[in-house]
């Protein structure tokens, strides 16, 4: 079983993943379990302070780093008592790495993540350094805290791991998986407002369907995202569906 913890100020928000579609589903069978940890709950003041005044001025609020390590160690007790041999604390922070669909499966390997989620303009920098093994961003935008970079995480994790998508190649077929965007999807009817679905999807003819459905995904990879095609090795026939796709555009 995958082990999440999250340490948050709203532990409630996450109820939309344990609650709702594959996540809770998921959750309800086992796969995985999230424990939510909030900071107050391990502030010592009386009025349950977790956060003050940045030093040298400026606006906002930081995080303190008393509550915030006591959550953090109370989340790995729990995952060191439930067997979890493999853990990583990761922070979500504009100032990390972007998250990729490989950062994703690199994180499959750990038993458990611990999940620290930010609020005001951040948590004291000396956290990070004791107790953060990486920073992660899920793009280059600002948010109210870390909660929603959190459950992206969550639910990426989570939908690659074993029995949790319905059928077992579609976690290999999304987008990203294999450096492409993913191709176009038809289903019924035949026909919806005067178009059609492409004949190839009907053929039943599997090689030509691959054929079609990889030059899809080149095509739509080169038109919206073609930084991904500059890192990517092309084979022959991916340049040739690549070609016949911009032809038949042009």
């Amino acid at each position: 079983m995958k082990r999440f913890d999250v340490v948050t100020l709203f532990p409630e928000m996450f109820a939309a993943l344990t609650q709702n579609g594959i996540t809770g589903r998921a959750e309800d069978r086992g796969v995985y379990d999230l424990v939510c940890w909030n900071p107050r709950e391990f502030a010592t003041d009386p009025r349950k302070t977790i956060d003050d005044r940045p030093y040298g001025g400026g606006a906002g609020m930081v995080m303190m780093p008393a509550p915030l390590v006591n959550a953090i160690d109370a989340a790995k007790k729990r995952q060191l008592g439930s067997g979890v041999k493999a853990s990583k604390t990761i922070y979500l922070s504009p100032q990390g790495r972007v998250l990729t669909q490989q950062l994703v499966e690199e994180m499959t390997s750990f038993d458990g993540l611990v999940l620290l989620s930010g609020r005001y303009e951040g948590v004291d920098e000396r956290l990070i350094e004791a107790e953060v093994d990486e920073e992660l961003s899920i793009g280059d935008y600002v948010l109210s805290g870390g909660e929603l970079a959190a459950m992206v995480v969550v639910d990426a994790v989570t939908r690659q791991l074993p029995g949790v998508l319905g059928h077992e190649l579609s976690a290999q077929e999304d987008s990203y998986v294999d450096g492409l965007l993913d191709c176009p999807h038809y289903t019924r009817p035949e026909e919806y407002q005067g178009k059609l679905v492409p004949e190839v999807l009907l053929s039943g003819n599997h090689e030509l369907i691959r054929r079609w459905r990889l030059k899809q995904a080149l095509g739509r990879t080169q038109e919206r995202r073609p930084d991904m095609l500059q890192s990517r090795s092309m084979t022959a026939e991916e340049n040739e569906l690549l070609a016949e796709y911009l032809r038949e555009r042009s």
